[in-house]
C-alpha cells in the first residue's frame, strides 16, 4: 500500500511519531514536508518555523528508524501547496491527525474532480502530554512541554503545577 502524510514537523514530537508509526504499519510512506514558503501559512499562531533543510534533516533521522523497523521504504517530498502530494494518483491511504482530517476530505474532493479513487483516510488520535492536553509543536516551542509530553519547569526553575 502507498501511504501519504504531510506536515511542517517543527519540532518532531510523540504526536508526529504516532502518525509515522501508523503510516509505516500500513505500507511504504511518502511524507510531504512543507516548504519554507508554505510552512508559515500553515501555522495559525504565527510562530517562527525552522528552515526546510533543518526540518528535513530531523525528519530523515526519524523516518529512517521507522523504515528499518517496519522494513518499508520512504520518500520525503517538498510541499509547495496545502493539498500537497496526496492528490496524485499513486496513493491509497492518507494518514492525518484530528485537526487535519478536514484537509484530507478536501484532498478526496480534488481527487474526485480528477477522476481518481478517494484515499482511505486514517485519523490518528492526539497523543496527550502529562497534563492531559495534546502534545503540539507550539506547546514545545513555548516551553510548556518537551517532545515527549513531559511538563517542563517554569523559567524560574520551579516545577509547573497542573
Amino acid at each position: 500500500m502507498k501511504v501519504a502524510l504531510g506536515g511542517t514537523f517543527d519540532p518532531i514530537h510523540d504526536g508526529h511519531r504516532a502518525l509515522f508509526d501508523r503510516a509505516f504499519e500500513l505500507g511504504d510512506v511518502t511524507v510531504g514536508l512543507t516548504s519554507d514558503e508554505l510552512a508559515p501559512t500553515t501555522r495559525q499562531e504565527g510562530r517562527p518555523v525552522r528552515s526546510y533543510d533543518d526540518r528535513l534533516a530531523d525528519l530523515e533521522a526519524e523516518l529512517s528508524a521507522y523504515a528499518r523497523e517496519y522494513d518499508r521504504t520512504y520518500t520525503i517530498r517538498k510541499l509547495e501547496e496545502p493539498t500537497g502530494i496526496a492528490t496524485e494518483e499513486q496513493f491509497d491511504v492518507l494518514v492525518v491527525s484530528p485537526e487535519t482530517e478536514t484537509g484530507g476530505k478536501r484532498i478526496n474532493e480534488i481527487r474526485e474532480e480528477h477522476d481518481r479513487e478517494p484515499l482511505s483516510i486514517e485519523v490518528v488520535d492526539h497523543v496527550m502530554a502529562e497534563d492531559g492536553d495534546p502534545i503540539s509543536s507550539t506547546r514545545i516551542v513555548r516551553g510548556e512541554i518537551d517532545e515527549y509530553g513531559n511538563l517542563t519547569p517554569d523559567r524560574d526553575g520551579r516545577e509547573p503545577t497542573a
